[in-house]
């Protein structure tokens, strides 16, 4: 299943070449190479040394000048959160305690995050969703209702009515346990100038309430260390400025509440190392893992589910949502084909493989060359890896950068299903790997599966030159259930972060049959009411060699590696990485003595003979000898060589007559149009109790969302309506502005369309008041003029009902407009 067998399985691996033929790219090589520094990088691209940098730029950066010199993309990947820690300890944890985290949602002020630290581009975000994500709209109803500001008195009342509770003193303004003052540990990262500025200002937010606070400065690579591979219990931190980049843009995103808020999958503290203290939420996971294996019976039933987990999450408040960015880059004008994902931006896979300029060389900065692990099952875990990695390897599908749909790439597929509800018969001979046993069983008579997808595989050469083959695929699925029963924490093939996930998957993979040389059956328990998601659930198309996922797994039950972060820091070994050559090498040997014993591996007793097995053992060896990594795969390129002295990593064009797409393939989407809200005439002051019209002009064929919040934060009414010729009337009824708050009010739109599914957004406060108030004509004008412009100004309007005169002041906030995003 991907995100089941992508999240799962992960596998994210490179290869290389080995014969000439079809070239499924432009460029014949491109070279990855470390700019830490983006003001560098920018010269670097001016001065023609450079092709296009894949990290986001400050937006004080973005001037006339250089959008004369170069192209600007806009996106919007990058997210900022706080990470807590709850683990109760010997040393009092003050954020151990519910209440005390939640606090912290009044303490940051979020628009001062947009406004200053970001310059007005990107949003406030409150939780794992932001307002450009397709399933916003489900959830934003839930999300007015918490209704946070910043509110630094009312954080500090809350905290101190929890620690006084849990027998905490504050003595003279400090607070202290046991007589011992209560210190905070934040960790800050000090190579992204938007979270140092983040941690050093809540660092003082919580030294004026009481604390004693010890920040602590480092980059990924330390707080993989310190964050993600030590125990919570220790006290090593109480507080992480977390940030996540989009990989990509997904319609229906079923692991955002698992992976943000659920202990299951591995992402919460403690990420299920079982020699640590682990958070735990029964019922967060009871709800994310429903989401995440489609137990649900409409798209209702979904939204609700949803709403639930992220309900339950922003009241835990481990994770803390703080905004959204929107992320620019920037490329040289020379560079045609470069295609602007709504999730990743320019970093999308298929930017690489589209991409062409008067060279053969593209030349691609990134901020760094080497952060974590390469490895398809619990490495890939930063978003420097990804980026360098997705073009080296071809998935099986892959979603529509614009609308977040399941496309096919290297299957086809025909779905059938009998879901919600039903179910459908399940042939005798499909088969399934039994750990217990040992070996594939036929399911036997009598079993059921919702759902049944019939995959039909356009294999290639892998990178080594040996053709892929269905027991490619069967070693994958051998995996899954291997490595994700039960049982598995019992035995030496269990990782502390993939099993957990694995687990969930192999529960709802009833099984498979062979069908032919490149057509295979799936057989599982998952239904949606998209077929395409179903496709995707279920699908098992391979990105790497049996022989290696035989080889790496043997590194990893010996002892010598581990697969994942947590395990690699518990068990003092490696985390395994196919591109250091140690480790490679560790593979190798591993190769060579299969090699030398003409082993076949368990998995494919039956199904393979050990001359085919020593073909393609002797084909990785030589591989892994000519590269110095481990890396083969089937995409468009291959990797060449990472240079770490150089910084440097260098892939090639894989040119190999097997390879199923020529140059251009994925040419379509290089041009996208976005709807767009044209014009919103929102009245200046609207009566309550009466009926209310505004006029809207869209985009033709747009749909349209709007919600109307009150000043206490109250969804009062929402619709949405289709727009055929983009002119239309939004109408509340009087029933329905009785709900108006006299003052300031807000009104929210969004518009999306079939080709386009990232909302174009508008927002804008009026004042509503009753019968009777009278308003001075000279102050009307500052009300009605263009929230859309980038700027921010506070308007003071008075108001005289009855000889009295009642001032309103509200901020008029700054929005990004994503139809201003240049593609």
């Amino acid at each position: 299943m991907k995100l089941m067998l992508v999240v799962i399985l992960a596998l994210f691996i490179l290869g290389s070449k080995v014969s000439f033929g079809e070239k499924g790219t432009y460029a014949d090589k491109v070279e990855f190479i470390q700019y830490s520094d983006s003001n560098t990088a920018i010269e670097e691209i001016r001065n023609g040394n450079l092709d296009i940098y894949y990290s986001s730029i400050p937006s004080d950066r973005i001037d006339p000048q250089l959008r004369q010199d170069l192209n600007v993309f806009q996106s919007t990947g990058t997210e900022y959160s706080l990470l807590v820690n709850p683990a109760p300890s010997e040393k009092f944890n003050p954020f151990s305690i519910r209440e005390a985290r939640y606090a912290l949602n009044y303490l940051v002020d979020r628009n001062m995050i947009v406004d200053e630290i970001l310059n007005g581009y990107g949003s406030p975000m409150i939780s794992a969703y932001k307002p450009y994500d397709p399933d916003y709209l489900l959830i934003l109803g839930k999300l007015q209702s918490f209704n946070f500001r910043y509110d630094p008195s009312l954080a500090d009342q809350m905290i101190s009515d929890a620690l006084t509770k849990a027998g905490a003193q504050k003595v003279d303004g400090k607070w202290y346990y046991d007589s011992k003052p209560i210190e905070i540990t934040i960790f800050i990262r000090n190579d992204d100038p938007v979270r140092k500025s983040i941690g050093e200002i809540l660092s003082s937010q919580l030294q004026k309430i009481g604390f004693v606070v010890n920040p602590d400065y480092g980059d990924l690579s330390k707080a993989f260390s310190v964050v993600y591979g030590s125990n919570p219990a220790d006290m090593e931190w109480n507080i992480y400025t977390e940030a996540y980049t989009v990989g990509g843009f997904v319609r229906y995103d079923s692991v955002i509440v698992a992976q943000m808020y659920s202990p299951w999958f591995s992402n919460m503290p403690g990420f299920n190392n079982l020699g640590y203290w682990n958070y735990e939420n029964n019922s967060l996971d009871s709800i994310s893992k429903a989401i995440f294996v489609g137990n649900f019976t409409s798209s209702t039933t979904r939204a609700e589910l949803i709403n639930d987990g992220v309900v339950d999450g922003i009241q835990e408040s481990v994770r803390i949502f703080l905004a959204a960015q929107v992320d620019q880059y920037v490329a040289a004008k020379k560079v045609q084909g470069i295609i602007n994902d709504f999730g990743a931006g320019i970093t999308s896979r298929l930017t690489p493989i589209n991409s062409r300029d008067n060279s053969d060389t593209i030349k691609i900065g990134i901020g760094q060359i080497y952060q974590g692990a390469w490895n398809p099952i619990a490495g890939f875990t930063d978003s420097y890896s990804q980026e360098m990695s997705a073009p080296v390897m071809d998935p099986g599908d892959f979603k529509n950068p614009y609308t977040g749909i399941t496309i096919p790439v290297r299957t086809t597929w025909d779905v059938k299903t009998a879901g919600p509800l039903g179910k459908l018969d399940v042939p005798n001979d499909a088969i399934r790997w039994d750990p217990a046993q040992q070996k594939w069983i036929q399911v036997g008579p009598g079993i059921k599966s919702t759902s049944e997808i019939t995959y039909h595989m356009k294999f290639s050469n892998w990178h080594d030159g040996r053709p892929m083959d269905m027991n490619d695929v069967l070693y994958g699925i051998y995996f899954l259930y291997q490595w994700g029963w039960d049982q598995a924490s019992q035995t030496d093939t269990f990782d502390s972060e993939y099993s957990p996930k694995a687990n969930q998957a192999a529960k709802i993979l009833i099984g498979v049959r062979i069908i032919d040389n490149d057509t295979i059956e799936v057989y599982q328990n998952y239904w949606h009411f998209d077929d395409r998601e179903i496709a995707d659930s279920a699908q098992v198309w391979p990105d790497m060699p049996w022989e290696l996922m035989y080889a790496m797994e043997k590194s990893v039950t010996d002892g010598k590696l581990a697969f994942s972060r947590s395990d690699a820091i518990s068990k003092n070994v490696d985390w395994l990485s196919l591109i250091v050559p140690k480790d490679a090498k560790i593979v190798e040997s591993n190769l060579q003595e299969f090699e030398k014993d003409n082993i076949v591996p368990k998995a494919l007793i039956g199904l393979a003979n050990s001359s085919y097995c020593d073909l393609r053992y002797n084909s990785s060896i030589s591989w892994i000898d000519k590269h110095d990594n481990a890396m083969i795969s089937n995409g468009p390129f291959y990797l060449d060589s990472y240079l770490p002295e150089a910084r440097t990593i260098y892939l090639k064009s894989f040119d190999d007559p097997t390879y199923p797409f020529g140059a251009g393939y994925w040419k379509e989407f290089e041009q996208i149009q976005l709807p767009k809200i044209e014009k919103v005439n929102v009245p200046t002051v609207v009566t309550i109790g009466q009926d209310l019209d505004i006029p809207v002009l869209v985009t033709p064929d747009s749909d349209v969302y709007y919600y109307f919040i009150n000043a206490q934060g109250n969804l009062v009414y929402s619709g949405m309506q289709n727009s055929s010729n983009g002119n239309f009337s939004i109408v509340v009824p009087a029933t329905k502005t009785m709900n108006f708050t006299v003052g300031a009010n807000d009104l929210q739109i969004f518009t999306i369309s079939d080709s386009a599914y990232r909302p174009d957004t508008f927002s804008t406060s009026f004042l509503a008041m009753e019968k009777g108030y009278e308003i001075p004509s000279e102050n009307i004008t500052a009300v009605t003029q263009n929230t859309t412009d980038g700027q921010n100004y506070v308007v003071v309007i008075p108001l005289i009902m009855a000889g009295a005169t009642i001032v309103f002041v509200y901020k008029k906030r700054r929005k990004w407009q994503a139809s201003k995003q240049e593609l």
